[in-house]
């Protein structure tokens, strides 16, 4: 780990938060949940989005409704940012808004964080881009396998998080409480 330098951040995300929350989707007084029956004359996923579970970050998948967080920590493991999205949405999408206003010597992330648009605003601000390629890409790019190792910090960043069950299942359920 002595390759862990001070302006290394590190950006991953956290999966399947809140994915048993279901309670909606029952009748007053019922005790199982009845969503795969058709007795509604809309499906439940219109009805969230009508009330802006999109602001809540609760999203549809096929676990049911779960929650990504999107974090970037500093080499010591310290939460610098973080964004919360439904489950559906893609890690991609999230990455220039963690980043940005960091002046980091690397930037560590998963194969969900490999695209073009990022790896050019991460060499814009001269930094190094520790990503590894998807297996689906034509031109294979190189990257430094030990700077990559050292990923874990967030990944043990999340394993804490996850210890606060208020955070993990969802407790107050809207995005606004975090």
């Amino acid at each position: 780990m002595e390759n862990c330098s001070q302006t290394l951040y590190a950006v991953g995300t956290g999966r399947y938060l809140g994915k048993d929350i279901r309670c909606f989707d029952r009748r007053p007084g019922q005790s199982i949940y009845y969503d795969r029956q058709h007795d509604r004359a809309r499906s439940s996923a219109g009805r969230l989005r009508k009330r802006g579970a999109r602001r809540e970050a609760l999203g549809r998948s096929r676990g049911g409704l779960s929650t990504k967080i999107h974090m970037c920590v500093d080499a010591s493991g310290r939460p610098l940012r973080f964004i919360l999205t439904g489950g559906q949405r893609n890690d991609c999408t999230q990455a220039l808004d963690l980043i940005s206003g960091f002046r980091p010597s690397h930037v560590l992330a998963d194969k969900g964080y490999d695209s073009d648009n990022i790896l050019d605003a991460i060499a814009s601000m001269k930094a190094v881009p520790v990503i590894p390629p998807r297996s689906n890409r034509k031109i294979r790019r190189t990257y430094d396998r030990e700077i990559y190792k050292c990923r874990n910090i967030i990944e043990r960043t999340f394993n804490k998080l996850k210890h606060w069950r208020r955070l993990s299942t969802r407790y107050d359920r809207k995005a606004i409480y975090l």
